[in-house]
């Protein structure tokens, strides 16, 4: 009895889309950032802590990746290639002397506190309790910050395996890292981290 098409793993799915749109199909283009708009809007939120400054960034990014399509070269997956181009892209825009001005300006309306991050929390805290709730913001901000003073390459690879939940093999790739380099970072970040939120976990 036929029970259809077996369905295509998402490497395969990935590479049959990317061929259909560097052929000029936007529609195929179109499903690629369906497939991956969360992972990187996630990403580029934990990099730059502010919701609509990462809505702007996941929108950069995948303008630069259609750009960039006809140069993929299906030697790594694409949603290794497209998260090595959402790191680079946050990673500048976050060193920029016009972003850094701007979360100077924010702190200052704001009373140091961002409401884009409040917003972006609110969409993903589910709580039993308002008390509940209110402990979870506080904490996973405490968590935001201790991450955000973390140096460069030790902020990558907690926000890719901690946060995202990446395997080594793929954060070497994306950051470009031995496995090494990538697993030594990694304890010396969460090193960090825990002597930064010993009261919050």
């Amino acid at each position: 009895m036929n029970k259809g098409p077996i369905p295509l793993r998402d490497t395969d799915a990935d590479n049959e889309l990317v061929r259909t749109a560097a052929g000029g199909d936007r529609q195929a283009f179109d499903d690629l950032v369906r497939r991956h708009q969360d992972r990187v809007f996630n990403l580029c939120l934990w990099f730059l802590g502010d919701y609509d400054e990462a809505d702007d960034m996941a929108q950069e990014v995948f303008i630069k990746a259609f750009r960039s399509l006809k140069s993929f070269r299906f030697e790594a997956k694409f949603s290794t290639w497209l998260y090595r181009i959402t790191v680079n892209t946050c990673k500048n825009r976050a060193t920029s002397l016009e972003y850094r001005l701007k979360k100077w300006t924010d702190r200052l309306d704001a009373g140091d506190v961002n409401p884009g991050d409040a917003a972006a929390e609110d969409q993903r805290i589910q709580a039993a309790s308002p008390q509940d709730q209110l402990e979870q913001k506080e904490n996973i901000q405490q968590i935001r910050k201790a991450i955000n003073g973390l140096s460069g390459d030790k902020k990558t690879v907690v926000v890719l395996r901690d946060m995202e939940g990446m395997a080594y093999d793929e954060i070497a790739r994306i950051t470009g890292m031995t496995m090494g380099t990538v697993k030594s970072k990694l304890a010396r970040a969460r090193a960090e981290l825990l002597i930064y939120l010993k009261d919050v976990i």
